[in-house]
Order: C-alpha cells, then structure tokens, then sequence
C-alpha cells in the first residue's frame, strides 16, 4: 500500500508515540476493577456515584504516569517527515484530553499538534468507536481514503476500520496479533518514515 498519498494521520498515543508505561492490571487493582476488563467501559457500568468516583481516580493515576513519559524511538523522526510534507496529524488516544496534552508536553512531541487536533475520550466516543477520526477528518475537510489510523492495540485498527482509513499496526515483537484489521504491520517507527519519505 502507498502511504505517501494520505494526507491525514491519525495516531494512538500511549505504545504508539510514546513508550509504553501503562500497567493496566495494577491499574485495575487500584480501581477495584477486574483486571480482565477494559477499563472506560468497566467505569461505565458502575453505579453513578461510583462512576464518577473511578472516572476521577483513573485521571490523577494517568496525570501521575503523563509526567514520566518518553516519546518512541523514531516518533520526532516520523513526525517530523509528516510535517515536511504539510500532511494533516492528529492524536486520537482513550485517555483524556489534559492527560493527552501533558504526555505529548512530557516528551516533547507536543510541537506537532494543534491542540483542536488532539482528540481524548472527553471530546468523542473513545475508540473503537469511529466518532473521533469523523471529527478530524470533518475538521480537516478530507475523507477515509485519504487518512491512515496508526496504533499498537486492536482498539486503534478496529477504530480505522469502523471509519474506513487505512490502519497501520505498531508492534515492537513483531506478533501482529490482530492481522484481519491491519494493512501493513512495523516493528519501528523508522519503517513507516522510511517507507513515507521513499514513496513521496
């Protein structure tokens, strides 16, 4: 697949951009939440009151680990091609949007994006609903088959999916776990920048 004529992009923060930090089964424990289950939708079922509760909690542990962040290897890199080309980037991530913009600052990736284009789980359904690339893509008045979705998580190509992009999938071992969803699979973030700057 070209990737040089795509014009928007689109990418997953936490294990994309950035190094992977989460430990989701102690964050469950901390939430109280089974750790079989995602998280949003695990918050969600609660009680109200309770909700809330966790909705607050879950905040101040992802603010706590958006200090320590550290962009991936190749990320400044990839980005900095994507810009030389005047393409159309923007963060689509299931953390909130403050959490979002204190990482992207946290490694210094938060040049690249403009704040409107950097899209948490407070300003649209979270992924893999396709709600937030709609926005982005209505916002940059482009199309699905002009955009590409890149993530480390089925979540991120089952969101490119459901919207129509293209989906690159970002697995550093290589297991590409999820191959019905994905167009092309990289192991290094260099290999996308390569593969862009070679095809442009």
């Amino acid at each position: 697949m070209n990737l040089s004529n795509r014009e928007c992009w689109i990418f997953d923060m936490d294990g994309t951009l950035t190094i992977a930090a989460h430990d989701f089964a102690d964050i469950c424990r901390q939430l109280g939440i089974p750790g079989e289950k995602n998280i949003l939708e695990a918050i969600e079922a609660l009680p109200a009151p309770e909700a809330k509760a966790r909705r607050i909690q879950l905040e101040q542990i992802e603010l706590d680990i958006a200090e320590h962040s550290k962009a991936q290897l190749g990320a400044i890199d990839l980005l900095e091609t994507l810009r030389s080309q005047n393409k159309q980037i923007g963060i689509l991530t299931r953390n909130s949007k403050t959490v979002a913009t204190r990482t992207l600052k946290a490694c210094g990736l938060d040049i690249f994006f403009d704040t409107d284009h950097i899209l948490g789980r407070d300003c649209c359904n979270p992924k893999p609903s396709p709600d937030g690339i709609n926005h982005l893509l209505q916002n940059w008045n482009s199309t699905p088959q002009k955009s590409v979705m890149v993530g480390d998580y089925v979540f991120d190509l089952l969101t490119g999916r459901n919207a129509g992009t293209a989906t690159v999938h970002f697995d550093v071992t290589g297991t590409f776990l999820w191959p019905e969803h994905m167009d092309i699979g990289i192991t290094h973030l260099n290999e996308l920048n390569q593969a862009i700057a070679m095809q442009f």
